[in-house]
């Protein structure tokens, strides 16, 4: 059982930064990958990130490649987005998931079972 809350979001200036943490419960944190997906108003929830259980091995989309870094620290069982040259179409509430098993990498929405209540990113034009 994995329980994720996410913090970190607020209202930004395009062009600006910010950096979300998502900190995790119980002890096996470091078995599991690890995502972030968003959703922007109107629009379906979408995959931006996933790094895997040993801390390497990361997956951006591509509207997030060069902009967005994650990354996580296991001895403190919390992951991160770290977010800049934003965008107003970066504008989302942003999640944290973990997949349904440990040491289960995946780019399906549909493998991921524990989900943190989100935060808002907002960035004005």
């Amino acid at each position: 059982q994995v329980q994720l809350v996410e913090s970190g979001g607020g209202l930004v200036q395009a062009g600006g930064s910010l950096r979300l943490s998502c900190a995790a419960s119980g002890r096996t944190f470091n078995s599991y990958s690890m995502a972030w997906f968003r959703q922007a108003p109107g629009k379906e929830r979408e995959l931006i990130a996933v790094m895997s259980w040993f801390g390497g091995n990361t997956y951006y989309v591509d509207s997030v490649k060069g902009r967005f870094t994650i990354s996580r620290d296991n001895a403190e069982n919390t992951l991160y987005l770290q977010m800049s040259s934003l965008k107003p179409e970066d504008t989302a509430v942003y999640y944290c998931a973990a997949p349904r098993s440990s040491f289960l990498r995946s780019y399906d929405q549909k493998d991921y079972r524990y989900w943190g209540q989100g935060t808002q990113v907002t960035v004005s034009s």
